[in-house]
């Protein structure tokens, strides 16, 4: 029934991350400037010894105590608006731009927690809407929270990347994602099967192995300025410094970072006039989603498969001329830890038009949910300035901090790289060879983010 859902003939309705103008700018030097810093950025740090990166990495400023107490309540809260707006789903506004459930899922919680996650932390342990729900039920049941069944080791978190794919493919390839009754019905089948899991397996044992978003938001709070211990304790530390505290992952966990970048990366290539072209399909004339399910699908796997082979030849090759290490294994777990810096700047470069206008359509839906007529929190009636990301000025100012998230997320992605290089290979000759390959990746990588936001899409 939910696959025949998903296919079946619906009215296709513009994706959130759409872009509808062409950024005609001197793109070339961008490029050129993108792979000069990262590639300065790997020769700097060559020459430096490890005991001073290692204490730049290291420095805290302590904070305060925050507690547990109130994670509960908020996560009731969160479930008790995730409730209210599955029903505006199915008997709201058939108006994506004015039925908030799309608004909330593709706006504010895909793009927006997403970049409060790499500023704030994990603030997603906090407003997710299972954690209250399961400590209510689990306890008349006796559950707790190991569950009645445990996941086995090697199954790793390999639910969470196979329910990322269907996300994404949801997001990317369906035609018709922000249907709202299509969406609800989605998103409330995927509550359900995710609190079933939790009670079968435990909150955390499905949360860390079969829960995409849990898994997802996770790693890209390692990204976040401020850490948390496990006493509660807050400290201010580097942008991306906590990525090196990680162990390395296992397979499932490589796959699933590797995924979440290739995703992103894929749904802007997708919209180019030169991914259209290799199918036939005329960028000036689209025909819609419905007619590149099939292209959109192969190139969703393609996308993904291609960058884990390069990363996983780059590591490799990197071990041979180092001419000594950790296996390969261990050291793609550590290394892929540096993919965590790219793809949070892919994901704010793509995501940012949507951020800026959908943000504002989000905030005036949710004051009439139902499209009664309310206006419950005054923003009902707010005038909503599309022009914020229209005209030459404000695609220049736009285009400079897109660019300027993904090159400075690539340098950002060198210097995690070093520091673990370090780790794996102590004597500094070798550890810059093992990093040189990868290097090579990113800045090609730099200058292919930095081209995706230039060339021509469709709107």
């Amino acid at each position: 029934m939910f696959v025949t859902l998903l296919i079946a003939p619906t009215p296709a309705f513009a994706h959130a991350s759409d872009r509808g103008h062409v950024l005609l700018l001197p793109t070339g030097y961008y490029l050129i400037g993108g792979a000069f810093a990262v590639a300065i950025s790997f020769l700097v740090l060559a020459l430096l010894p490890a005991a001073s990166l290692d204490r730049f990495w290291r420095r805290r400023l302590p904070l305060f105590t925050l507690g547990d107490s109130a994670r509960a309540a908020i996560s009731l809260i969160s479930f008790a608006g995730f409730a209210t707006l599955i029903a505006a789903g199915f008997f709201g506004s058939r108006d994506p731009l004015s039925n908030p459930l799309p608004l909330v899922i593709w706006t504010l919680l895909w793009a927006g927690i997403t970049l409060l996650q790499g500023v704030f932390g994990d603030l997603w342990s906090w407003l997710n809407p299972w954690v209250g729900p399961w400590r209510l039920v689990s306890r008349p049941l006796g559950t707790g929270d190991g569950g009645s069944w445990r996941l086995p080791r090697w199954l790793g978190c390999w639910p969470a990347v196979i329910l990322f794919f269907a996300f994404a493919w949801f997001e990317l390839i369906d035609p018709a994602p922000d249907d709202p009754a299509r969406l609800a019905f989605a998103a409330g089948l995927y509550w359900l099967l995710a609190f079933l899991a939790m009670l079968v397996f435990g909150y955390r044992g499905w949360s860390r192995s079969g829960e995409f978003l849990t898994v997802f938001f996770s790693m890209v709070a390692r990204f976040a300025p401020i850490e948390r211990d496990e006493n509660g304790r807050l400290a201010l530390c580097w942008p991306a410094a906590k990525l090196l505290a990680g162990e390395p992952l296992p397979p499932s966990g490589i796959a699933f970072l590797l995924l979440a970048l290739s995703s992103v990366s894929f749904d802007g290539l997708s919209k180019t006039f030169f991914w259209l072209g290799l199918f036939g399909v005329n960028p000036l004339e689209f025909p819609g989603r419905t007619a590149v399910i099939g292209s959109g699908t192969f190139g969703l796997v393609l996308t993904f498969v291609l960058l884990a082979a390069v990363f996983f030849f780059a590591v490799w090759l990197g071990q041979r001329l180092a001419g000594s290490g950790p296996p390969l294994s261990q050291a793609a777990g550590l290394l892929v830890w540096s993919i965590v810096p790219i793809a949070l700047a892919y994901h704010v470069a793509h995501y940012l038009t949507a951020l800026l206008v959908g943000g504002q359509y989000a905030l005036a839906s949710l004051s009439d949910p139902f499209a009664q007529g309310w206006n419950l929190f005054g923003t009902a009636d707010m005038p909503i300035e599309a022009g914020i990301v229209a005209g030459a000025e404000s695609a220049w100012w736009l285009w400079n901090i897109q660019a300027g998230a993904i090159i400075l997320g690539h340098v950002l992605a060198v210097l995690v790289a070093h520091g673990f290089a370090w780790r794996l290979h102590p004597q500094p000759t070798r550890a810059a060879l093992s990093q040189f390959p990868l290097t090579l990746l990113m800045i090609a990588y730099t200058v292919f983010g930095l081209w995706l936001l230039a060339t021509p899409t469709v709107g």
